[in-house]
């Protein structure tokens, strides 16, 4: 079907994609710690990850946003997928992604302080508040399970809800 007849118009929902990658090693995640002076969760722990550039598939941009802000390669799985409704004609789709890391050490980044964090404690740490929910989920899937899909949304007073199909 040609470009043409992909019902593509100014009207229509419109998804941004991005990746959102989580590497584990052992009992631990690796987690990028937001520069102070980001517009976007500053001092705050995410996951790896960023937009997809024209041209490339969701795997290919996982990997190369992996490379980018870590140093790092590992086989990525996907696990699920959330739609961000960010507003009447235009949302955010995230690709979740995990993986396991080797012994190498990440890099710097430009993003933020790169650090390895246990996964038991999270809580303790301050975390862009759908990642510790998104981690539940993953952590509750079991082998075979297949991606999951999820809706995030923000109520009248700015709180998220994330709701898993």
């Amino acid at each position: 079907m040609p470009s043409s007849d992909q019902g593509i118009t100014p009207d229509r929902y419109a998804i941004i994609p991005r990746a959102l990658i989580f590497i584990t090693r052992g009992e631990t995640i690796l987690l990028i710690k937001g520069a102070p002076t980001k517009r976007l969760w500053a001092n705050k722990y995410n996951g790896i990850g960023g937009h997809v550039e024209r041209g490339e598939d969701i795997l290919t941009a996982a990997r190369r946003e992996l490379l980018e802000e870590t140093g790092l390669t590992a086989d990525l799985k996907l696990v699920g997928t959330v739609v961000v409704d960010a507003g009447e004609n235009i949302g955010v789709g995230l690709y979740v992604f995990t993986g396991e890391a080797s012994d190498a050490a990440p890099r710097a980044s430009h993003e933020g302080a790169l650090e390895w964090l246990p996964l038991a404690s999270l809580a303790h740490y301050p975390l862009v508040e759908d990642v510790s929910i998104l981690l539940q989920k993953i952590q509750s899937m079991r082998a075979g399970d297949p991606p999951f899909s999820a809706l995030s949304t923000y109520n009248a007073d700015g709180n998220l809800h994330l709701q898993f199909s």
